[in-house]
């Protein structure tokens, strides 16, 4: 049994990498196959809460991640409508996740992308990242928690499910609505139809693995169990494949595609990023898996990494290829302190 979920969790991995190199090849930026934060923070502008004019597109990637993790619930009888755990507080570390992720420039699912890509930036946030969720389980061996969650109503766990349909609506119906960047990464996007099919694709297998490279990073840290793991070492085998077949492998630290090359904040942003994740659960990825399958709370640490994408823009926290700002930097530090708290308040205190 343990054999075949493996194998099962590589060949996902491989699928995803693979179909991440397809999007690229079809018109996404390098490297950004897949990205969480950015494509919310693609959404974000695409609505007008943030006017970065570079950054503005409803990505189908996630419409389909989130309609195909709640297909793929549904199907197999793991709908589960729950939520109202700390949903204030998830709210709050879904905010800081998106501005660690944005002072790095890609989520978790993109840094393994990078990595394959040949950033080596990327492997500086990735010992940010590790470091961050050692912070993690450090709570969570305090035992941490953020209380337990409610059974609710199917509307309230279809939340996220029906927001993506009314995103594809917009995108469908009435673009004229929308904004959407004319130059930048925003303007680079692989045709319509494809990408929301990559998203179902990728949605569903990740529903059906539980994939999570903040979940495989913990559970190999606290139960020496690499099951998690395994699916992102494929997706970075299968991705540097097909870099190499495309002739899109760059190996370095500078003119990354989407990337700079400040390794002090690429570290401290993927580790605001890990440290926040590891509190919540569950990497971004996993949050818009979790929140298509009916989590509400989910569904809150979403949006609040949509609102934290549009501050970020709003108030030039985000990073750019030039490097991090100066309200970057300070925001990263208030996100550790802030992060650390809730850490700490949400911590029981051992029995004497």
């Amino acid at each position: 049994m343990k054999n075949k979920q493996n194998t099962l969790m590589i060949a996902t991995g491989l699928i995803v990498g693979a179909i991440a190199v397809l999007l690229v090849k079809l018109g996404n930026p390098a490297n950004m196959g897949f990205c969480i934060a950015c494509f919310l923070r693609d959404i974000a502008g695409a609505v007008g809460m943030h006017r970065a004019e570079v950054v503005q597109y409803i990505r189908p990637e996630i419409i389909g991640l989130v309609l195909g993790a709640f297909i793929m619930a549904v199907a197999g009888k793991e709908y589960n409508a729950r939520g109202g755990s700390s949903p204030a507080t998830r709210f709050v570390l879904g905010f800081f996740v998106m501005v660690g992720a944005l002072m790095f420039l890609g989520c978790p699912l993109r840094m393994v992308l990078r990595i394959a890509g040949g950033d080596l930036n990327a492997v500086v946030g990735l010992v940010g990242f590790v470091v961050g969720i050692l912070g993690g389980v450090f709570f969570l061996k305090k035992g941490f928690t953020l209380k337990r969650n409610y059974a609710q109503t199917r509307l309230e766990g279809a939340s996220a499910a029906l927001i993506a349909v009314a995103l594809l609506g917009l995108l469908v119906l009435v673009p004229s609505v929308l904004f959407f960047s004319e130059k930048g990464p925003g303007s680079m996007h692989a045709p319509v139809m494809i990408a929301l099919l990559a998203g179902l694709v990728v949605g569903a297998l990740a529903q059906k693995t539980r994939l999570c490279m903040v979940g495989g990073i913990r559970d190999a840290f606290l139960f020496k169990d690499f099951y998690l793991l395994y699916g992102f070492v494929a997706i970075i085998a299968a991705a540097l494949v097909g870099n190499l077949l495309l002739g899109k492998f760059t190996l370095g630290f500078v003119e990354q595609p989407v990337a700079h090359s400040d390794a002090l904040w690429n570290f401290l942003g993927m580790a605001l990023t890990g440290l926040a994740s590891a509190l919540l659960g569950g990497c971004p990825l996993r949050q818009l898996i979790l929140a298509g399958s009916g989590n509400s709370d989910s569904t809150v640490t979403v949006l609040g990494m949509v609102v934290g994408a549009a501050f970020c823009h709003n108030f030039g926290l985000a990073s750019s290829a030039a490097g991090p700002t100066a309200n970057g930097k300070i925001a990263v530090i208030i996100g550790f302190v802030v992060v650390a708290l809730i850490g700490f308040i949400n911590s029981r205190k051992e029995k004497v």
